[in-house]
């Protein structure tokens, strides 16, 4: 699948590169603390830490049709990482989003920019209907992401992702091509979003809190 270019203003989202692996590399050790709480891991234990194998994995998954993997930069400089991942076509035509920024271009609008010409590629371009977000209920940078954007809220999913070495509930956050009637970015920009999609309901807020009994092997 083509992977383009996409641009808004300072912010660029642009197919991932093998050369992005030293300056990738780079940001994520610098931020490893910021990002550390939010990284998937494995459940059967350590997973090796490739950035190039890893680069061309999302490669090879984009050349598939299954992906879109971009590198986010701001005024030219890289700032993190989208990728779109799990597409599927035909009766179902939906994909998933996941991102991380670095923490020195935090509140520069990077990731809604970024998602919001993601999503709208993804709608527009490839033809998909529905496209979602899956995001720890801690995790409150991620949430004002899909609020600003109106991403509606869709539901609770009980440990879903195994991420920083255990498996976590997330909140999930999803959008259809038919109840958009410009694009995400433009919807945004435009003041458009309506009030409260992206809004979590307290019960689940408190549900999210509660863990789930463990079951005796």
């Amino acid at each position: 699948m083509f992977v383009p270019t996409l641009v808004e203003g300072p912010v660029t989202a642009r197919p991932i590169r093998v050369r992005d692996a030293k300056p990738l590399e780079r940001e994520l050790i610098e931020n490893r603390t910021w990002l550390r709480k939010w990284e998937a891991t494995n459940p059967q234990g350590p997973m090796s830490f490739d950035t190039r194998a890893s680069i061309r994995a999302l490669q090879a998954n984009a050349r598939a049709g299954l992906g879109l993997p971009f590198v986010l930069e701001y005024d030219g400089e890289l700032a993190g990482q989208l990728n779109v991942s799990s597409i599927s076509y035909g009766s179902v035509g939906s994909a998933s989003i996941g991102y991380w920024v670095s923490e020195r271009f935090a509140g520069k609008n990077i990731t809604p920019i970024g998602v919001a010409l993601a999503t709208d590629y993804c709608f527009y371009s490839v033809g998909l209907h529905r496209v979602e977000i899956c995001i720890r209920p801690e995790n409150g940078p991620s949430l004002r992401v899909v609020e600003k954007l109106g991403y509606r809220y869709e539901g609770l999913r009980r440990r879903y992702i195994h991420i920083n070495g255990d498996w976590r509930d997330h909140f999930c956050f999803a959008l259809v091509r038919e109840e958009l009637p410009v694009g995400v970015l433009r919807r945004w920009q435009e003041g458009q979003v309506p009030v409260g999609d992206g809004s979590v309901p307290e019960s689940d807020r408190i549900a999210a809190t509660r863990q789930l009994p463990v079951q005796p092997r």
